[in-house]
């Protein structure tokens, strides 16, 4: 049987979990710093527009922020 297919498959699948997972920390933190700089009205509504998330998940990340 012939890997080396295979094997850059599992290769190429390994360091797209990683870049995915990096960015979704990056999409985090960047998150988190925009409804802290100058707090204000609408700043829920307009992550989650902008992220995809929905307020609820949002209020959890600022949650699990302010308990860390």
């Amino acid at each position: 049987m012939d890997t080396a297919k295979l094997e850059l498959a599992a290769q190429r699948y390994r360091d797209a979990e990683a870049a995915l997972d990096a960015a979704r920390k990056d999409l985090r933190a960047e998150a988190v710093t925009a409804m802290r700089q100058d707090p204000k009205r609408g700043d829920q509504a307009e992550v989650a527009r902008i992220t995809g998330w929905s307020r609820e998940q949002i209020r959890l990340l600022m949650k699990t922020v302010q308990d860390e």
